[in-house]
């Protein structure tokens, strides 16, 4: 019997995985296809606003994604330059084959985590002779027993993959969906729902004339997802395919460039006369898209006054000729996919080397869980990634590792981990998911933190690496490495509070601190002053500038975290009745049997919950005895 068994390999199955067996446990890692572990059916690139935050959180907490990253990217780049700190992320291409191998080797080399090959196909609940746990059954009837379940289904979960007028059953191209395991979790009382995602055209680079198109190069200085930077030996990379233009802006690392091209109006009209043909427009498609990736077809109708809109060609990796097409994702068919790519002027002979299709998979409201990630109606049972409505591999890779740990500690006895929207994104995310209605898969963006400025990519293991630490995922090594680092950027902050000087003509002196505090000068104008301490490192230097320049609204921001805190830690209890709350509001009373807030913080997020229901609920949690 198995502590933990993970199903599916995706990006969440392979943290959650990692993190169960990192823990101790003795973890079984279940997936249909060993070849295709963290495979990227859509972009290959990892990052972005608040998906760069996810991703550096991960790795500050112990997960892996920002490692195999940075062994396998093809480009590097920080986004968002020009703006604030809070919104400044990385994001990355990778090549995609070299980081499903990395991490596959990961998983291999990991201590107490066995891999098997099988299609997952029921669940149930039941352990050895008497003893609580939970089972899976493969289609070869294989049955595999674990005191905790981790399931991580992706998009496979009932997925049925459209082409124009072709559907089919698959999970993504080339692999079966998982259709009798949505019939095993109806059984055990889930609702199901229906999501729908999409994936554009790949072409070969070989028909793509490139001197039409507006390159993209990445980084020129050293840059990394992972904050143990270069320290770790990165996957071999060789030099760039020669079927693409050179493009290595510095000699740190061999990179490749990305492209951006434009649609046109011919491009809009081909689209417009092929409408009738379009699943998303016929009724063929009834999962609902997210709304921040529309597909191609659908931008042309709901933004019809643009008479252009952007598609990015991204290399799929350093050996292969497939461009991964960013902004056409399309369920049209191929010919008219083909024929929209050929009226852009750099694709004129463009050539489709795998259609785009959308598919249509079931998930798991996530009125069903809780902030742990566990089941309601079956304890044990933990779900993260597309399976709770989420899209994205960074919003899958935080659920995944927070499900293996809360996996773990409740093998253990363990309290779960719950992180809270003033510590992280991930805390966010997971927030919003047992507090909202998801009608729509989930995305993640800045916009969604209260305390942005606090939670920046820049400082994700300031904040959380002493979790991680906690939690047994940090060695002592890396710790000490981040308290010295912490203790290097307050002793600094003290100093230029305390230092006075001139720095300009009018012989008037302020501290150095203040001179920071400038709009346009920084950390690097105070050295070349002899007022900084050139041999702090980047890192440091880059946290004191912040911290400095922007002491003022992180003040701010950390008063009101401390101001609403009360409500974050005010429990409530978990069989409490709200029926009998005299006062609150039906629909208030629906929406908090539904989603079951754990804290008062929890409840006054729920759409439906007004201020004055939350002020009856909380006279009712003042009366001892009153509420349950």
């Amino acid at each position: 019997m198995y502590d933990v068994i993970v199903v599916g390999a995706g990006h969440a199955g392979c943290e959650a995985a990692l993190a169960a067996s990192r823990l101790g446990c003795r973890t079984l890692l279940i997936t249909m296809n060993l070849d295709n572990v963290a495979l990227m059916p859509c972009n290959p690139s990892i990052g972005g606003p608040a998906k760069g935050h996810l991703a550096r959180e991960i790795d500050a907490l112990g997960g892996e994604m920002a490692r195999t990253t940075d062994r396998t990217f093809v480009q590097i780049r920080m986004l968002n330059t020009g703006k604030g700190p809070a919104v400044q992320a990385p994001r990355a291409q990778v090549d995609k084959r070299l980081y499903s191998l990395a991490m596959k080797h990961t998983l291999e080399r990991q201590a107490g985590l066995d891999l098997k090959q099988a299609l997952v196909e029921d669940l149930g609940r039941g352990g050895e002779g008497d003893a609580p746990g939970l089972w899976v059954k493969t289609s070869l009837g294989q049955a595999f027993q674990a005191k905790t379940v981790i399931l991580t289904t992706g998009t496979s979960l009932g997925g049925r993959i459209i082409i124009g007028d072709t559907t089919y059953q698959g999970g993504r191209a080339g692999e079966p969906a998982a259709a009798r395991l949505s019939e095993g979790l109806r059984r055990l009382g889930f609702n199901l729902g229906l999501l729908k995602t999409g994936t554009p055209p790949r072409i070969d680079a070989r028909s793509i004339d490139f001197s039409r198109t507006v390159p993209q190069p990445g980084s020129e200085s050293p840059l990394y997802f992972s904050f143990l930077g270069g320290s770790e030996n990165h996957a071999h990379f060789p030099p760039a395919n020669p079927v693409y233009p050179q493009c290595q802006p510095a000699s740190w690392r061999p990179q490749l460039p990305c492209y951006q091209v434009y649609t046109n109006p011919a491009t809009h009209e081909i689209i417009r006369a092929n409408l009738h043909r379009a699943p998303l427009f016929t009724g063929v498609i009834q999962g609902v898209g997210p709304r921040y990736c529309p597909s191609i077809e659908d931008k042309i109708v709901r933004f019809a006054h643009k008479a252009a809109h952007p598609l990015f060609l991204e290399p799929e990796g350093w050996e292969t000729s497939e461009v991964y097409v960013q902004g056409a994702n399309t369920s049209l068919p191929e010919d008219v996919q083909l024929a929209l790519l050929r009226s852009i002027p750099a694709l004129e002979r463009a050539e489709i080397v795998r259609a785009g299709y959308a598919i249509e998979y079931d998930y798991v409201p996530t009125s069903q869980i809780t902030a742990s990630l566990e089941s309601r109606l079956v304890p044990g049972l933990f779900l993260a990634g597309q399976i709770n409505g989420t899209t994205g591999y960074e919003e899958a890779a935080g659920q995944g590792l927070i499900a293996g740990i809360n996996a773990a500690y409740a093998v253990r006895g363990r309290p779960p981990l719950i992180l809270r929207r003033d510590q992280a994104y991930i805390g966010i995310m997971i927030d919003d998911l047992v507090t909202r209605e998801v009608t729509e898969p989930y995305r993640l963006f800045t916009s969604r933190a209260e305390y942005r400025l606090l939670l920046r990519q820049d400082n994700a293991d300031l904040r959380l690496s002493h979790i991680g630490f906690q939690a047994g995922l940090i060695d002592a090594d890396r710790h000490r490495a981040v308290e010295a680092k912490r203790e290097a950027i307050a002793g600094e902050i003290r100093r230029l509070e305390k230092t006075y000087f001139s720095p300009g003509d009018d012989g008037q002196s302020l501290s150095a601190a203040a001179f920071i505090r400038r709009p346009g000068v920084g950390y690097e104008e105070l050295i070349s002053l002899g007022q900084g301490r050139p041999g702090l490192s980047p890192e440091v230097r880059e946290q004191v500038e912040i911290e400095v320049k922007y002491q003022g609204y992180i003040e701010r921001q950390s008063r009101e975290v401390a101001r609403v805190q009360r409500l974050e830690e005010r429990r409530i209890p978990a069989g409490i009745d709200y029926g009998r709350l005299s006062g609150l509001r039906s629909e208030a009373c629906q929406k908090l049997a539904r989603f079951r807030p754990a804290t008062l913080g929890q409840a006054s997020r729920i759409d439906g919950v007004t201020p004055a229901d939350m002020a009856i609920l909380l006279i009712h949690l003042e009366r001892p005895g009153k509420v349950s």
